[in-house]
């Protein structure tokens, strides 16, 4: 479980399990020196890649960056950050942030900035000693804490997050709309949204009903829908599921979601919708089943 970049050429898609940045050579180390302004020394060099490969290019304070040559192009999840950080309050003191596949931590950082106290999940080892690492060097270890869970343990507890961080995982995910609906339960305030989408923002007009022969429309380029990839995408088999736009916005909907803004390319702000009761009482049974099932499985360990 990790962030992700999105889609195309300059956000081209990438797994969990994608290539991350390799160590340096010292004449590159040297390089990547001169251009980004840092003093990086080849001690301090030689310690970040120890912890390698890195995914999140993060800035430490001494001017050194863990990924700085990173295969998306770009300074990731920096130009990311930059698109959302706007949409989000300055201030979120008090608030609880949870953040699904947090990776080496660079949004759980980003918002602990900003006063919140923040539980970063992973499922990946080596990305909880990263983040565990990060924390030291920010100073933020007080503020952050990290755990090693599936997003479907969350069934376990009754905690409510006052934002849930929940990007670049959905796709990854061989059941999303459990993971979502789960999530999506615990959220009191904002949910920040991200997933691999199909090209497009049309929207099918009438999806409310149809008599059952009526299938034609389920074809329109704006119903709402997923490509199920059951092979590789971006040579990842993890990538199981492209959704197009219309789909998102139908799931979150459904999850009892509303979109309050589009801060970037396939980012979706939400926030709980007046009718949220409703909407899951459809499927609550359900819910509740496999939410018993996760309860019943062996506790998975936490990294602090």
């Amino acid at each position: 479980m990790t962030h992700d970049a999105a889609s195309s050429s300059v956000d081209a898609s990438s797994a969990g399990s994608a290539p991350a940045s390799k160590p340096l050579s010292a004449r590159a180390s040297r390089a990547i020196n001169l251009r980004y302004g840092g003093a990086t020394s080849a001690a301090r060099r030689r310690e970040i890649d120890a912890l390698g490969p890195w995914f999140h290019n993060l800035h430490l304070p001494d001017g050194s960056q863990t990924a700085p040559t990173h295969f998306i192009g770009g300074d990731f999840p920096m130009f990311k950050w930059r698109e959302i950080a706007p949409a989000i309050p300055k201030k979120l003191n008090g608030w609880r942030v949870l953040d699904v596949g947090c990776n080496a931590g660079f949004y759980s950082f980003e918002l602990a900035r900003r006063g919140a106290s923040v539980v970063g999940i992973d499922v990946e080892p080596l990305y909880l000693r990263q983040a565990r690492w990060a924390a030291e060097q920010f100073g933020l270890g007080a503020q952050v804490e990290f755990r090693q869970m599936e997003v479907y343990d969350i069934a376990r507890s009754s905690e409510q997050f006052d934002l849930v961080w929940f990007m670049g995982v959905f796709y990854h995910l061989r059941y999303p709309l459990l993971a979502l609906d789960l999530l999506a339960q615990r959220t009191r305030r904002l949910m920040m949204f991200q997933t691999l989408t199909m090209p497009g923002d049309s929207v099918y007009d009438n999806t409310h009903d149809h008599p059952i022969h009526e299938r034609t429309p389920l074809l329109e380029s704006g119903w709402p829908k997923m490509a199920f990839i059951e092979h590789r995408f971006a040579g990842d088999p993890t990538n199981w599921w492209v959704a197009n736009h219309a789909g998102v916005e139908a799931m979150l909907r459904s999850s009892g979601l509303k979109v309050k803004a589009r801060p970037g390319h396939e980012m979706y702000l939400c926030e709980p919708e007046a009718r949220a009761a409703a909407r899951r009482r459809i499927y609550a049974s359900q819910l509740a089943a496999i939410a018993s099932l996760v309860k019943e499985r062996p506790r998975a360990s936490r990294v602090r």
